[in-house]
């Protein structure tokens, strides 16, 4: 059975994550406690140089496992995105966010983590980084390029950003 995003709306409240992809409903298990230190820490990283890069590099908000609309059968949840300056949605945040980031974990299949990469990239998204806690990697997805990073993972839409992997998944 397939739902639109009105019925995945009126879904009563469970414990975990779930996410709309393509109209599939994927119920995830809660958080590991790595991955919610990694999102913390990443999200700390995140913020001042998105406040000192602002409006003017195009960025909104920094936020943690905020759900984003996308199209008639999509909501997905990044563990950490930053919004566009100009990111359209009264409810809900519409379209992708300038940058979402995923942090692996045992539940995802690689058809899940392609099919987010290619959604948020297809609807106005500019970075998906997808990290991996296990191999203390980061893959950087960009429209038409991909980069693995493995010491220090840099951003062409944050200027100037460098996070140190060793001490994002220490």
């Amino acid at each position: 059975m397939t739902l639109t995003f009105e019925e995945f709306e009126q879904l009563p409240g469970e414990p975990g994550k779930m996410e709309l992809l393509d109209g599939e409903l994927i119920r995830l298990p809660p958080a590991m406690r790595r991955d919610s230190r990694i999102a913390h820490r990443l999200y700390d990283m995140l913020m001042t140089p998105v406040d000192q890069a602002g409006p003017a590099a195009g960025l909104g908000e920094v936020y943690m496992g905020m759900g984003f609309k996308i199209g008639l059968r999509d909501w997905l949840q990044p563990h950490v995105s930053i919004e566009h300056a100009d990111q359209p949605g009264d409810e809900y945040s519409e379209g992708a966010p300038a940058l979402a980031v995923e942090i692996i974990s045992k539940s995802n299949t690689a058809e899940q983590v392609e099919y987010k990469v290619q959604t948020y990239l297809a609807n106005g998204g500019i970075e998906v980084w997808v990290m991996y806690s296990k191999t203390r990697s980061a893959w950087v997805f960009r429209q038409g390029h991909a980069e693995e990073f493995r010491d220090v993972l840099r951003s062409e839409i944050i200027p100037g950003l460098r996070i140190d992997l060793g001490a994002l998944f220490a």
